[in-house]
């Protein structure tokens, strides 16, 4: 036959070369597609052989070979070769496939390991068996009982593009005749041999049960047929060497499945004691691998894996593999470690510790003696260079470790690609024409879907398989994942109703796909968690694997209620789209594999789900469908049809490069919010018409930059638009709103139109409509703003800029109600700005860096988009002498280790290549070509070699918004400042022509320049002239005052005044303007005083650089000519709020004091010279103050009045004795400045999902007793409460939140006449103790809560009658002993902003009758004071009173 290929072949296949080449178009977007096959069918012997011209390393999988009786002429063509039916046999990787369903593992050669100028080959013998020949090689019979007829088959997948038939003809003689003394041909050639040279001298060492063996293997061959033969002893003759463990292992370890499953006993019990090694040594380039089939959640740590020069037999096993310390190599962790210590830290992104069940983990000693570890089929690169020849292969079992199984199938992606052929397989109709995408199923002649019965731990599957439930959803939130019974077809919308939910659990359903079978399917927690195959939508955003891709995608399904509907359809071309309500959310995801399975998690507040089938009636929503809120979503259907819309205004497909389309053409978005502002221009669908209003809603804002949303209109058609970066660039035919102003063309027609886009905030609208006259009108949530300008065209597109804060908007429907349930988290994202940079003043990169780094912001912003390496970036232009070049943390990634490296090089940018660099070292540390210093960790090092070691802070400890510079001064010393503080020289003799490098390594990805390349020239800059102007404040009183403001940057704002601080006279400043603290920055005011006159003074960039006779107070410290002298003084000036007012003070004794509002902090500094001039810092946060030159009253008092009755604890006077009370900020201040503690602590309370309605409405109530904001209120430690008055401490540490009274309480007089305590709980008694507002005798409050014994109950005092003794509630009157952690326990949580561990403690501030308690010695144990005020044998309350106390305040303490 001729050695062609048929005309007939996959969409994207291409024929060359007269038909006897085929190319796979489009290699790198697809994977499939590629099937093509034989002009002629095959005659017996005839191999049909092409050669492999060229691969790809995009995808996993390769070359598909085999053959079919179906006639390529009529055949409609599938995506790929395993989707052949009708008599098609088909090998993939190492299997054999027939119509689809694998029939044989383990057989020949690997195809996927093929590479480029292999030759593979198909037959059909003349007896009807299936033969592959790969390289002139018969691997052997694959499969008998073919038909006469049939076309070869060859299958360009995967990595394979393209191939070329190189012969079609019958093998050589001899080789046939080699092969025909092989029967049992189809076990693999490297476990079997194909031919032996002496087979009597095999056979007479054969023992009887070898021969036993290998005649059961033979008989059950396909090439046997029952019978045996001396050829077929031959050839399945087995070395009987297969790797298993071996039998000797550790002393917990159980091993099962003929010792290939070992398994550690006593899991809950034992942590060690599971070494486990291979039955021989590995040989070289053999895989060892393992998948983990069982893990617990009780210790730290997990598996580990490595090898071992021991013999089992001879060894002595220890408890842990990394105890022994001679010839053994583990990987644990993410490192390794040889002979039990650690070579390499980070020697893989991977972490054996973060693995799941169904994870695999293999090894392999290559022949050169590299070793190499694999990861779900991953090579992670060598971990060892120089490796033993004989090495066993070794498992510990440990820490979280149960369970492992040997995987004698190497190959994940064909593991994986096998999985979706037997998928594809189960699909009657795969290679067929698929329907259009329709929401009503066509019932006829398709299975119906329905959910797997293996679904997760804690589901259940009910009503013959339509409805899913987690029975328990009150007691956990996860273990709910259930799937589809079947794969999902082509354009098939699988989509379920949530029938329940409850309140309890943050997050919610999510749903997607997966290409595992759930038949053979270990059922992660959560589906997140599984690493391959699989694709999920959760909140709004999408994940693949584990790993988020999408991170604002959609409907927040976190946000949904019971009778809401979410749907998921892959279509055929791979993309995949998810449907809320009905509703398109757009593609998700391209390249999604075909007959993937649908998943849902029912996860957190979803309990209950049902399969959406118009086949039948759905059943009715159960009456509780949800313990919490019952109505649905506004406009939520029940059904798929869902509302029609009333506008067909959709944006165009066409927009700005960061902007996305989802919902339908309803909402548009900028991606990459946190590091893009701009390139997110939309617009509108169609021309508006006369009178028709265009309206959208912001639903999500960031405080990032400055700017925000810019509307208007443009006559200019989409198609012919090129957007540019902002749509207030186009000089043609446009007109917008940016601010306050009407622009057209790009230039400013009026200022102060009537509203404000920048002031407008999450939830606004915002509304675009042009008149029949032609005049241009804006409406603010629905109120005109009048005309804005006339003359306009009569074609006009609505236009949005997505710039600046704005992140998201959604068209809304003019002439109905807003779906609500379409918005976004209304909770406004808080990160650090990128300011535009003033021309000429700012430091800039240069252009030149590395291949992974990418330059935003006219080069003032530095952002790494791949890897973990790559990414070194310099200065633009040399630093002078004495010049920062200092940069701010803008984003980091937790997944790497390391950090930033900083420092100066010699090595000019100008002088490398084009960028991208590929030739630039990866990191710095390696940057060797001229020479360089840096700072790596806190480690100094000169081209590489430690020059230094513990040098100031480590930069691996840095975060987002720290900042970090570099100078060199002109003493020829390198200098590192952190957050504006100078280390100290790092390295001398620098050169003087140096640039700033930075290395964006490890977690840092994103970073922004803060420095000025404007020069602290101390000659040429003068003091700052201050005006003073006559201000009124009344009739009667005339305030001498002056207000600066710093214009620009974060710096050189330092202020002195003109005249000398007299002694004892009062030098108070006020910053209460709202607009001028900025959060943009860190760090905030500082002030003190000079020694010398201004006139003098060479004004430095900040007053920490002030050296000669100075004394500042920074943060909460005092320091004298830069030296530190004096720490935990007063506040944290960072942390004061706008409207604070700031004195200074020089007493009688030269001594300074600080005044913070009014009230003095003790001494600071002593010894200050007279005559002193006072100085403000305008650094960071802090842009503007007002100097007030005589006493003032703080901010939120009325004249006279020296207390504000909201900050009062619930007690006026009491017995003559009136309490201190806290100044706090009114309530039109703008409170941009609050305490980071006080906001952990929320949002710690937040995680225990407490019902709102049982903490007071009043934020004020709420208060942060931290060292800071006590210090700036004022506090004493002690006050008095009751009748009669007894002591009670300030809960110094721990942060309140106000519970809302009872009305019969807050009626009560005695409320005032109550004493204070405090009592320590657990945080799993907070609920039912809120429920009964009040502390209840009988509740399990903490271990000591209620008396000594068990349980929490004291034993019955003396005398009393059993069982009718009530138990104890101990209270205190300090926290210092109720919060004790015998008392409140301490509990760990993850920060949801910062990720970081914390640990957190809980507990009451109460009221307690007087009368109703005794007082007594403590219980806890302690014999020293834990009060210095209460005495230990009076600290400790006992009530036994059911309703002696009352709940006045939530307590959390956070270490």
């Amino acid at each position: 036959m001729a050695a062609e290929l048929h005309p007939r072949s996959g969409k994207l296949i291409g024929l060359s070369n007269s038909n006897r080449t085929a190319r796979r178009n489009q290699p790198v977007q697809e994977f499939n597609h590629g099937l093509v096959l034989s002009k002629e069918p095959l005659r017996d012997r005839d191999v049909f052989t092409v050669r492999i011209d060229k691969k790809v390393n995009s995808w996993s999988g390769s070359i598909e070979i085999g053959v079919t009786a179906l006639d390529p002429a009529a055949l409609d063509f599938p995506s790929s070769a395993t989707g052949l039916k009708g008599g098609s046999w088909i090998v993939s990787g190492c299997s054999v496939l027939r119509d689809g369903r694998s029939v044989l593992e383990e057989y020949g050669r690997d195809l996927d390991q093929l590479v480029e100028g292999d030759r593979v080959g198909i037959q059909r013998s003349s007896r009807g068996e299936l033969h592959l020949w790969v390289n002139g090689q018969d691997c052997g019979a694959a499969a008998s009982g073919l038909p006469p007829k049939l076309w070869a088959v060859v299958d360009l997948y995967g990595k394979c593009t393209q191939v070329t038939v190189v012969s079609c003809e019958p093998p050589p003689p001899s080789t046939e005749r080699e092969r025909e003394t092989i029967d049992c041909s189809h076990s693999r050639p490297d476990k079997f041999p194909n031919t032996l040279e002496s087979a009597d001298e095999h056979f007479a060492i054969l023992s009887v049960k070898t021969i036993i063996v290998l005649f059961f293997v033979c008989s059950n061959s396909p090439a046997s047929n029952g019978s045996m033969g001396p050829g077929a002893v031959t050839g399945g003759m087995t070395t009987n060497d297969a790797l298993l463990f071996h039998e000797k292992c550790g002393t917990l370890i159980k091993l099962s499945n003929n010792n290939k499953t070992a398994e550690r006993r006593r899991p809950l019990d034992e942590f060690n004691n599971g070494v486990v090694m291979t039955n021989r040594p590995l040989r070289h380039n053999e895989m060892f691998e393992i998948r983990i089939d069982k893990l617990v959640d009780k210790w730290s740590g997990s598996i580990e894996i490595g090898v071992t020069t021991h013999n089992p037999n001879n060894l002595d096993y220890p408890a842990t593999m990394t105890n022994l310390r001679s010839g053994t190599i583990m990987m644990s962790g993410c490192g390794i470690l040889t002979n039990g210590k650690g070579t390499r830290r980070e020697y893989c992104e991977f972490s054996l510790d973060e693995l799941q069940e169904g994870d695999h983990i293999g090894l392999m000693r290559k022949a050169i003696g590299a070793l190499h570890f694999y990861i779900n089929g991953i090579d992670q690169g060598v971990a060892a260079a120089q490796t033993p020849g004989v090495v066993y292969g070794v498992v510990d079992l440990y820490g979280m470790a149960v369970k492992v199984t040997i995987v004698h199938n190497h190959n994940h992606s064909d593991r994986l690609r096998r999985n979706n052929a037997i998928m594809r397989a189960l699909s009657p109709d795969v290679g067929r024409p698929r329907p259009a995408l329709s929401l009503t199923p066509d019932t006829e002649g398709h299975e119906r879907l329905l959910f797997h019965t293996n679904c997760g731990q804690k589901a259940a599957i009910i009503s013959e398989g339509r409805t899913a439930l987690r029975p328990h959803a009150t007691d956990d939130f996860n273990h709910g994942v259930v799937l589809s019974s079947r794969p999902l077809r082509s354009n098939e919308v699988f989509q379920v109703r949530i029938d329940k939910m409850v309140d309890k659990w943050a997050g919610s359903i999510e749903i997607g796909v997966t290409t595992h079978n759930p038949a053979y399917l270990q059922l992660p927690s959560t589906m997140t968690n599984l690493r391959s195959g699989t694709w999920m939508m959760t909140g709004n955003g999408v994940m693949h694997n584990g790993t988020t891709i999408l991170d604002e995608y959609g409907h927040n399904l976190d946000r949904l209620k019971a009778g809401d509907t979410v749907g998921v359809v892959r279509k055929e071309d791979g993309s995949l789209h998810f449907f809320v309500n009905g509703v398109a959310q757009g593609p998700a995801a391209w390249n999604v594999p075909p007959s993937v399975y649908a998943v849902v998690d029912l996860y957190g507040q979803a309990a209950q789900a049902t399969i959406m089938d118009d086949m039948v009636d759905l059943p009715p929503l159960p009456e509780d469908s949800s313990e919490g809120a019952t109505a649905m979503s506004p406009g939520s259907p029940c059904s798929v049809a869902g509302a029609t819309m009333t506008s067909d205004l959709r944006f165009h497909h066409l927009h700005g490069t960061n902007a996305v389309i989802t919902n339908g053409g309803r909402t548009a978005l900028r991606q990459n919010c946190r590091s893009e502002f701009n390139d997110a221009i939309v617009i509108s669908n169609r021309c508006l018409r006369d009178g028709e209003l265009f309206e959208i809603i912001i639903q999500k804002m960031v405080d990032r930059w400055s700017g925000s949303i810019e509307a208007g209109v443009t006559a200019i058609r989409p198609e012919e638009l090129e957007f540019p970066n902002t749509m207030t660039d186009i000089d043609y035919d446009t007109w917008m709103l940016s601010g306050t102003a009407i622009m057209q063309d790009g230039n400013t027609m009026r200022n102060n139109y009537g509203c404000d886009l920048d002031s407008l905030t999450t939830g606004s609208r915002i509304g675009m409509m042009r008149s029949a006259s032609g005049d241009l009108h804006y409406y603010i949530n629905g109120v005109d703003q009048g005309v804005a300008c006339s003359g306009l065209p009569p074609e006009v597109y609505a236009v949005i800029d997505l710039y600046g804060q704005c992140v998201q908007v959604s068209i809304t429907s003019s002439s109905g109600p807003l779906d609500n349930s379409l918005c976004t988290s209304n909770i406004t994202e808080k990160s650090f700005p990128i300011h535009s940079p003033v021309a000429g003043v700012a430091h800039r990169l240069h252009s030149k860096h590395g291949k992974n780094v990418v330059l935003l912001g006219e080069g003032c912003q530095a952002v790494r988009v791949g890897g973990y390496a790559h990414g070194i970036v310099f200065s633009a232009k040399e630093l002078k002498a004495d010049e920062l070049f200092e940069v701010r943390i803008d984003e980091v990634d937790e997944q790497w280790c390391g950090s930033l490296h900083i420092g100066l090089t010699t090595l000019a940018p100008p002088e490398l290549p084009s960028c991208p660099l590929s030739g630039l070292s990866p990191s710095l540390p390696q940057l060797r070509t001229k020479v360089t210093w840096l700072l790596c960790g806190s480690e100094v090092r000169r081209n590489g070699v430690l020059q230094r070691q513990n040098y100031g802070c480590s930069l691996d400890r840095l975060t987002v918004g720290n900042r970090v510079g570099v100078k060199r001064y002109s003493d020829d010393t390198m200098h590192i400042f952190i957050d504006g503080e100078d280390m100290g020289p790092a390295a001398t003799a620098v050169a003087k022509n140096v640039y700033a490098v930075l290395d964006l390594y490890g977690r840092i990805t994103a970073v922004s320049i803060v420095s000025s390349s404007l020069m602290e020239d101390m000659e040429s800059v003068k003091a700052p002239s201050l005006s003073s102007d006559s201000c009124s404040e009344g009739e009667e009183d005339k305030e001498r005052r002056t207000s600066s403001a710093r214009v620009s940057s974060y710096n050189q704002g330092l202020l002195v005044t003109a005249q000398p601080l007299a002694r004892q006279q009062l030098f108070q400043v006020l910053h209460r303007l709202i607009d001028r603290l900025n959060p943009s920055w860190t760090s905030s005011l500082s002030l003190g005083v000079i020694g010398h006159s201004p006139d003098r003074l060479n004004f430095p960039s900040t007053a920490c650089c002030l050296k000669r006779s100075a004394w500042l107070l920074q943060r909460d410290s005092v320091f004298h000519n830069s030296l530190k002298i004096c720490e935990n003084y007063g506040p944290n000036l960072d942390t004061c709020p706008e409207g604070t007012v700031l004195g200074l003070l020089v007493d009688a004794n030269s001594c300074l004091h600080l005044f913070v509002n009014g009230m003095d902090q003790g001494v600071a500094a002593q010894d200050i010279p007279l005559p002193c001039y006072p100085f403000i810092d305008l650094y960071g946060q802090c842009e503007q103050v007002t100097i007030v030159t005589n006493n003032v009253p703080a901010v939120g008092r009325e004249s006279g009045e020296s207390r504000c009755q909201g900050d009062m604890e619930k007690a006026d006077m009491v017995d003559g004795i009136k309490e201190s009370v806290c100044w706090t900020p009114p309530p039109e201040v703008n409170p941009n400045k609050t305490c980071e503690y006080q906001a952990l602590c929320s949002r710690f309370k937040d995680l225990l999902t407490l019902p709102d309605g049982y903490f007071s409405e009043d934020a004020k109530y709420n208060l942060c007793y931290c060292e800071s904001c006590h210090k700036l209120r004022g506090d004493e430690a002690y006050y008095k409460r009751g009748e009669p008055p007894r002591d009670y401490a300030l809960p110094f540490g721990w942060c309140r939140f106000a519970l809302r009274m009872k009305s019969h309480c807050e009626v009560s007089n005695a409320l005032k006449k109550w004493h204070i305590a405090y009592h320590g709980t657990t945080v799993g008694a907070l609920r039912r103790t809120l429920d009964h507002s009040q502390l209840l005798p009988g509740t399990k409050i903490s271990p000591l809560g209620f008396g000594g014994g068990p349980n929490g109950y004291s034993e019955p005092e003396e005398n009393s009658a059993p069982g009718r003794e009530m138990p104890r509630v101990r209270l205190s009157p300090t926290m210092r002993y109720s919060g004790l952690e015998i008392f409140a326990p301490k509990v760990q949580f993850r920060d949801p902003r910062s990720h970081r561990c914390h640990q957190a403690q809980v507990g009451f501030q109460v009221c307690v009758r007087p009368g109703s308690y005794k007082v007594g010695p403590q219980t806890a144990g302690h014999s020293e004071p834990l009060d210095p005020r209460f005495n230990n044998s009076e600290i400790e309350w006992i009530t036994k009173e059911q309703g002696g106390t009352l709940l006045y305040g939530l307590l959390i303490r956070i270490e």
